[in-house]
């Protein structure tokens, strides 16, 4: 048997996922705003840094970058059962709409007003993603070059169509020779002092 307040916190867990997996519409950065805005800025249990983190190795696992985020956060507060329970609470609201949607695909698809209120939504998904965006941004940039690679990463994508694989490994490199760089630094000011 659970105890009494591993299960509130285990219900809990799954209640916020339920919330999130309803509202997840425009993917999984969606997910990251609403995450962002409940578990950093209001019960501040995170930071933008650890949910970023959290975000990098979701993108890298094989699966949906949303179920990837829900079990690694669950499975940080709550162990596996937490892990297990985001990811139930998170799959199983679209799930359910998607199901009920396919019954009536037709119908859905050739209706004006249901076509007009999908238009209107993936407008309002776009302010959401950008907050998702900038608070990742805010979380990614530990060291000042790190701003430069934002930019020079932005760029290369944006203007000359440079493929994500080849940013992400100019992203790692460059991480590795800024994370070396500032560890000898701090060492030889510690050595200093």
């Amino acid at each position: 048997m659970i105890p009494t307040k591993k299960a509130k916190n285990l219900l809990t867990l799954l209640l916020e996922f339920v919330r999130f997996g309803c509202f997840t519409f425009g993917g999984g950065w969606s997910i990251i705003a609403q995450m962002r805005q409940l578990y950093v800025e209001k019960k501040q249990v995170i930071t933008d840094e650890e949910l970023l983190d959290l975000t990098s190795v979701a993108k890298s696992l094989p699966g949906t970058m949303i179920a990837n985020v829900a079990m690694l956060y669950g499975y940080r507060v709550g162990g596996l059962a937490g892990g297990l329970v985001s990811v139930f609470g998170m799959v199983v609201p679209p799930m359910l709409i998607l199901i009920v949607i396919s019954f009536g695909y037709n119908a859905f698809r050739s209706n004006y007003w249901v076509t007009a209120a999908m238009e209107g939504m993936q407008a309002a998904v776009v302010p959401i993603i950008i907050s998702a965006a900038l608070g990742m941004v805010k979380g990614s940039i530990k060291y000042c070059p790190c701003a430069l690679v934002v930019l020079l990463t932005f760029a290369l994508y944006i203007w000359f169509q440079v493929s994500a694989v080849y940013l992400v490994l100019l992203g790692i490199g460059a991480g590795l020779l800024m994370g070396e760089y500032y560890e000898r630094k701090e060492a030889k000011e510690h050595g200093a002092a």
